[in-house]
């Protein structure tokens, strides 16, 4: 009869699924590592994983990350949570690029001696055997590990004291234990049976790409006037619309975004609030793009040259602006692209092309570009009217619904972007399913659009932001917007001017990118019948909203919302921990409809910055109520008391754990407080 080990397999058929010590459900991994985690530079990142072995020797974990240039980290991990063998590390990047990470398990030698000999040495059994064994244990790692000769000394002094048998026992067990060798120990480890999880993608990427304060403006409407007598509009121009920068840039804003500036169609062009009969001064919505004076690679006549545009990117950069650009895929029925590549677009049964609808909305002014009909052609196309603008200046993209064009189509077109522009940034003007918001920013759009703009209430904001601030933050970065050209909901058409400063002020602190849509100083709340728009909205025509009036000198300027968003971004731009996602902690308030939460980060330098913002939801009553502060996540001991600094208001307060506030339409919505330790 063959003898059973006939029957066991050979070395190198044994399979190994998890290595010899099992390092599972590492994080961040995007879709199980087949995309990269993102971050920006020197963010935090949480790195985490599940790590244990048989038995009951000690395991332990290190994260190696390997930076841009090849060079290798060995980062300690810390077991968080014994019972479930979650091992944690916290690290940032110090500089963009292309990084990544593993996650390597191993049996820890020193880690089981140091119990075992605990135990055993107290209770008298095996005495001299644990000590003799820490003590070879002393003598391997000083010849196996990379060490000065101040740390052999260490190894060689414990290894010493634990053979030395004139001491008495405790003091020779104390000299393997002692806090050098422990922190020797665990800078340097003695590693047995290393198992290395596979290697993960980290694309770090600069600041912008996380934070930063956008401004929205319609180009055409900045300068633009009508004459009084014939109520004819004169369109503005780059040149004009450059007037308005110094304000934007004095507000605190970091990027000037541009709705879409190319020539726009006139078939079928649209006329005030969306309606079929245009004049023929009316201007059109610049979302149907294309006519005969060109496509996206053109410049409305109206707004002036490429010179003109040119000008405008170096004001901005000279007053500290980025410039961010309107990509909006679809075309005019006169765009060149209709008549010179027609299987580019659906065409009907009737032979006509299909135009774009989202029922009941319906947008005839507008054709759909069909990714399906020509993709190779299409994509070419695309990348060199992308590099047309970055050749002039641009560096971030805002794309007009991206969720209706196929998602392994902006895969390709950011990572080919990337390969020679990698400061390049995509933002994602998708409202639509959370798996095409989620996919599209894990295949590489950079900033996403969100529902912030629907979620009012004290609890869904808390359980939305948990969710973005949670493992989506590994690849999606949200951008909150309280309004856009699109979008005016009942609770800013009713809320009053405590709505407008409570949703800016929220969209200005939950996450590290928000956006201003131009007007917003001015609490434009009418909407159009039956739409959740501004009437009279400035995608269909003009506005002069007589911006000296409301700048800094002018007669109004008090009565704006523009002392309360430059307020806003000075305390962005002072505070360091509101620049980050993933730092977000929200605190117990005894009324549902109060916010609390909080945002500390510890500096390079080593001192902290923390943030505690407190928030009454109801923009239509005053409210009062007790707010617990969880102590621990704002870096502070049991019971200790801290001066709280309104930012708002330049109040000061003496806070502890337990705090009284008022807050609402009769008073300010929103405290944010900056916690100064006594």
């Amino acid at each position: 009869m063959p003898s059973r080990a006939t029957h066991a397999p050979t070395p190198a058929a044994r399979p190994h699924p998890v290595g010899r010590i099992p390092v599972l459900d590492v994080a961040p991994a995007v879709e199980a590592g087949a995309l990269p985690a993102r971050s920006v530079a020197y963010e935090d990142v949480p790195f985490s994983a599940t790590v244990f072995r048989e038995g009951h020797d000690a395991v332990n974990a290190t994260l190696v990350v390997t930076d841009p240039d090849g060079h290798v980290e060995h980062v300690p991990m810390t077991c968080d949570n014994p019972g479930l063998d979650h091992w944690v590390a916290e690290l940032s990047a110090d500089r963009p690029g292309h990084w990544t990470y593993r996650v390597e398990g191993w049996s820890d030698p020193y880690g089981t001696w140091s119990h075992d000999a605990a135990v055993k040495v107290d209770a008298g059994v095996d005495v001299e055997l644990m000590l003799e064994e820490g003590a070879r244990l002393m003598d391997r790692a000083a010849t196996e590990l990379r060490l000065d000769a101040a740390a052999r000394a260490v190894l060689a002094d414990a290894a010493t004291g634990l053979r030395d048998a004139a001491r008495p026992v405790p003091e020779r067990l104390a000299a393997g234990l002692s806090d050098d060798v422990r922190s020797l120990l665990r800078a340097v480890p003695l590693r047995d049976l290393v198992s290395p999880s596979p290697t993960y993608d980290w694309l770090v990427e600069r600041e912008r790409a996380l934070t930063g304060a956008w401004y929205e403006i319609f180009p055409r409407s900045e300068g633009a006037h009508r004459d009084p007598t014939t109520g004819v509009w004169t369109s503005g121009t780059f040149r004009t619309a450059m007037r308005r920068l110094p304000a934007i840039a004095h507000m605190g804003f970091d990027v000037v975004y541009l709705t879409p500036i190319h020539p726009i169609g006139e078939v079928n062009r649209k006329g005030p609030n969306n309606t079929l009969d245009a004049g023929p001064l009316d201007p059109g919505s610049p979302y149907a793009i294309g006519s005969k004076d060109g496509g996206h690679d053109a410049i409305h006549p109206d707004l002036g040259t490429f010179e003109d545009f040119d000008a405008f990117v170096a004001e901005a950069q000279r007053l500290g602006l980025e410039v961010a650009l309107d990509l909006a895929l679809q075309c005019a029925p006169d765009h060149p692209w209709v008549t010179e590549h027609p299987e580019w677009f659906t065409t009907r049964a009737d032979g006509t092309i299909a135009y774009a609808e989202n029922p009941p909305k319906k947008y005839q002014d507008i054709y759909p570009v069909n990714f399906d009909n020509d993709p190779d052609g299409i994509y070419a196309e695309v990348r060199r009217v992308v590099q047309v603008w970055i050749d002039h200046g641009v560096k971030i993209f805002r794309v007009d619904n991206p969720h209706t064009k196929p998602v392994e189509f902006w895969q390709w077109l950011i990572s080919d972007v990337a390969s020679s522009h990698p400061d390049v940034i995509w933002l994602a003007e998708a409202f639509t399913k959370p798996a095409m918001m989620h996919t599209l920013a894990k295949v590489g759009f950079q900033q996403s659009y969100t529902y912030y703009a629907w979620r009012n209430e004290a609890a869904e904001l808390r359980e939305y932001c948990e969710e973005l601030a949670g493992e989506a933050a590994a690849y999606m970065r949200p951008s909150f917007w309280p309004t856009t050209h699109d979008i005016l909901t009942p609770y800013m058409q009713y809320g009053g001017p405590t709505a407008w400063r409570l949703r800016a002020a929220l969209a200005a602190t939950l996450v590290p990118t928000y956006g201003i849509y131009t007007g917003y100083e001015l609490m434009e709340n009418v909407a159009r019948p039956g739409a959740e728009e501004q009437i009279d909205n400035e995608k269909y025509e003009y506005k002069d909203r007589h911006w000296p009036d409301f700048e800094p000198g002018g007669p109004r300027y008090d009565e704006s919302l523009a002392p309360y968003l430059t307020r806003l971004n000075e305390i962005r731009r002072a505070h360091p921990a509101l620049h980050w996602l993933r730092n977000l902690h929200f605190h117990q308030v005894d009324d549902d409809t109060v916010l609390a939460f909080s945002k500390r980060r510890v500096l390079r330098d080593g001192t902290e910055d923390v943030i505690i913002v407190v928030a009454a939801t109801d923009p239509h009553s005053t409210r009062e109520a007790w707010v617990h502060l969880d102590l621990d996540a704002l870096g502070l001991q049991d019971d200790e008391w801290f001066t709280a600094h309104d930012l708002i208001t330049d109040s000061t307060w003496r806070w502890g754990e337990h705090v009284w506030v008022r807050l609402g339409r009769d008073t300010e919505p929103v405290h944010i407080v900056h916690v100064r330790r006594s």
